[in-house]
């Protein structure tokens, strides 16, 4: 069985009730529930939230609340494996197998099936551990430096300062959509990201953390930019 997971607590600070805020029209959940069903990959899309407004949206989007998370699985130090390896246990518990896992998160509106389906295929074609979201850093970050107290300038890699971007390499990093991997290796506690991982890497437009009201906002503009609204 393929499963794929939503963690969606209802306990968010910097932005309240952020994973079913309108977004463009939808509550944001909505877009992570429709693309995976969308994809054809998964038996079963289940949202895993202790939040009973947000388990009555998802379904309503199609998804599964087929049980609510306790809450010491929804306070502020609470991780995301936590969180899978719960999903993961109350199915085996009910006699079922789960062979693989993808962890979508809640706030991920400009996620595309076609995403998942090349992560998918990573995980299997090429046999990884995990396969996730990524994207290129825009700057160079061995160009990086530090603000002391004083405001004045410490550089990170001091020797990188004055090289040209183009002499450096690039450098990536995980963008937050989605995490594929074989149940087993959630419940291994393995590190997500070993030399045995492989990214899906993805354009700037098409990813966008939301921490933020500025964040949000961005999303929205990089949403109607893709979808021409």
């Amino acid at each position: 069985m393929n499963l794929a997971i939503i963690p969606a607590r209802g306990g968010s600070k910097r932005i309240p009730r952020k994973n079913i805020k309108d977004f463009c029209g939808k509550p944001i959940i909505a877009y992570s529930i429709e693309t995976a069903i969308k994809s054809g990959l998964f038996d079963k899309v289940i949202v895993s939230t202790d939040d009973e407004e947000i388990a009555e949206v998802a379904r309503s989007y199609g998804a599964e609340v087929p049980f609510m998370r306790p809450k010491e699985l929804a306070d502020d130090y609470s991780t995301t494996t936590d969180v899978i390896q719960h999903a993961i246990s109350r199915f085996i518990d009910a006699g079922l197998k789960i062979n693989n896992v993808c962890c979508i998160y809640a706030t991920a509106p400009l996620i595309k099936p076609s995403s998942l389906i090349q992560g998918y295929q990573n995980l299997h074609i090429k046999n990884c551990n995990m396969s996730f979201s990524a994207a290129r850093y825009n700057s160079p970050i061995q160009r990086a430096f530090r603000i002391k107290n004083d405001q004045k300038i410490i550089p990170v890699t001091p020797e990188f300062m004055l090289k040209r971007s183009q002499d450096l390499e690039e450098s990536y990093h995980d963008v937050g959509q989605f995490y594929w991997a074989k149940s087993e290796f959630f419940n291994c506690n393995y590190s997500f990201f070993s030399d045995n991982c492989i990214p899906v890497i993805l354009s700037s437009n098409e990813v966008q953390d939301i921490d933020t009201l500025e964040d949000w906002e961005l999303a929205q503009l990089k949403y109607r930019l893709q979808n021409n609204k």
